[in-house]
Parts: structure tokens; sequence; C-alpha cells
């Protein structure tokens, strides 16, 4: 594989595991799966992350059209989205989930599957941004590393889900904690870096 390629893919694995964090939103699923048996908790980890899969592969596939549709510049995208992401690593940092990726109220009546934990848990704007962000100006080839790399992000995050219980036994809390910080400061420098390059792109400066 080209080395271009190779640092491509790790750049965009580093992404979404940063803006995901399979390890660090265990806690999460526990909390909404609590007092439910192991086979609705598989059913949950199933569907939340095949729709969260779904979603942003949507955003992946239709993305220049959606920029098309309503007249988004790439370096608009890039200033606004490098903004965003640098304010979900702030609350990741701060110790707390921002308010993009919040867990919102549960409405009994709705599939915790679909929301909260699909959307926006999993499949919140951040996410949806980095996807994006890494297919602007991209090729085919791109697009389907972008992809792949999702989906391996998606079935750590199922796994993750599955064993939930055993991963923060292992891990312990504070473990989990110092992990999401790092995570936030990654996703932090990586917004920084989203607004820069956006800015250079506005400004046509090298």
């Amino acid at each position: 594989m080209n080395n271009n390629y190779v640092i491509f893919t790790i750049t965009v694995f580093t992404g979404f595991f940063a803006i995901m964090n399979p390890i660090a939103n265990t806690p999460i699923f526990m909390g909404l799966v609590e007092g439910k048996d192991e086979t609705t908790k598989k059913q949950i980890a199933k569907k939340s992350t095949l729709t969260a899969f779904i979603i942003v592969v949507s955003f992946i596939i239709l993305g220049k059209y959606i920029f098309q549709l309503f007249g988004i510049t790439i370096p608009s995208f890039k200033i606004t989205g490098g903004i965003l992401i640098f304010y979900v690593g702030l609350g990741m940092l701060r110790s707390h989930r921002s308010g993009i990726n919040s867990q919102a109220e549960i409405d009994q009546d709705e599939s915790i599957a679909i929301s909260p934990l699909a959307i926006p848990v999993l499949a919140g704007p951040g996410t949806i941004v980095t996807a994006m962000n890494s297919v602007t100006n991209a090729n085919y080839i791109h697009i389907a590393i972008v992809i792949a790399t999702f989906g391996v992000i998606v079935y750590l995050t199922y796994i993750a889900f599955t064993l939930s219980d055993k991963i923060v036994k292992i891990f312990g809390m504070n473990l989990i904690t110092v992990i999401a910080k790092l995570m936030g400061l990654i996703l932090s420098i990586m917004g920084t870096g989203m607004v820069i390059s956006g800015i250079k792109l506005a400004f046509n400066l090298k």
C-alpha cells in the first residue's frame, strides 16, 4: 500500500477512535442497559452500532452533494468543524461530555439503541464532522479507506459494549477517565489543526 494511504488510514483511525472512544463510552452503555438481560444488551449494542454506521457512511458518501446543496465551502466547513471538534475535546478534558455528544433524557417509548446511543453518543455531530473532513477533496480510494476504518471502529465499539462489564472491571473507572482525557486532548489538537487548515485555504496561505 502507498505510504500516503497508510498515513491517511492511521490519521483517520486516530480521529474516529478519539471521537467515538469505545472504552470511555462503555460506562454510558452500562448505565442505559442496567437491569437488562445479556441477550437484550447484545441486541441494543448491535442495533446502536449498526445505526451509527449507516448514518455516518451516508454522510461520507453524500458529503459532497450536501456541500453543493447548501453552498458550503471547504474552508468554512473546516473552520466550523474544527471549532466543533475542539469544543468536544475540551468537554472531555474538563471531565464531562459536551452537549454535542451528551446523553439526552431518554423517552421510555423510544428505543435507547437509536437515541441516545446511536444518536448522539456514537453518530453525533463530532463524528460526522470528522468523517466528512476526511473525505473533502478525496478520491474513491480515500473514501473506501474512511468507510472501512469507520467500520473497524464501529466493530470495536460493539465488542466494547458487549464486554462492558469486564472492561470496567479490568480498567477501572479512574483509568477510563484518564483515557477519555487523553482522547479529549487529541481531539482538541485535531480541531485546532482543522481551523488552521481552513484559514489557510480561505486566504490562500501556505
